[in-house]
């Protein structure tokens, strides 16, 4: 199982949306859709503007971690009209069930969007049990009959 956890998330879009309007307080969004595809789970993160050099994917432990940089400085005699795009350093975390391969992750990047494939562990895949029915002499398979 995939698990987001941002405790400030919240009061973050908060205190955006009330002081965000002036320019004193914005917070880096890190989009991202995920989803279960079979046997992986599939997580898709919009990075757009961001050089492909500046992504940074590390998981320790149960904790996968995608932490990005967008710079921008207006060259000099430049007037700034407006300035929405958030700048800096970017953060997001995803807590990794005991379920899931951390060891096999892929990630790949292409036109803004880091794409993250998190296998399912081997141990974690459904398996069919052998039952043995009296003194273990005859096996009997997942549809009841004698094997």
């Amino acid at each position: 199982m995939l698990m987001r956890f941002d405790p400030f998330r919240d009061l973050d879009r908060l205190t955006g949306g009330l002081l965000g309007q002036a320019g004193t307080l914005t917070r880096a969004s890190m989009p991202m859709d995920a989803y279960r595809q079979g046997d992986r789970f599939v997580v898709h993160f919009d990075l757009p503007g961001i050089a492909p050099d500046s992504v940074e994917l590390t998981v320790e432990k149960n904790v996968l971690t995608v932490s990005a940089q967008r710079q921008w400085s207006p060259e000099e005699g430049t007037e700034v009209v407006v300035s929405e795009r958030p700048q800096g350093s970017f953060s997001r975390q995803l807590f990794l069930g005991e379920s899931l391969d951390a060891d096999h992750i892929e990630a790949h990047y292409e036109n803004g969007v880091l794409s993250v494939t998190i296998p399912v562990a081997e141990a974690a895949k459904p398996r069919k049990v052998a039952i043995t029915a009296g003194g273990g002499q005859t096996a009997i398979g997942s549809g009841g009959q004698a094997a």
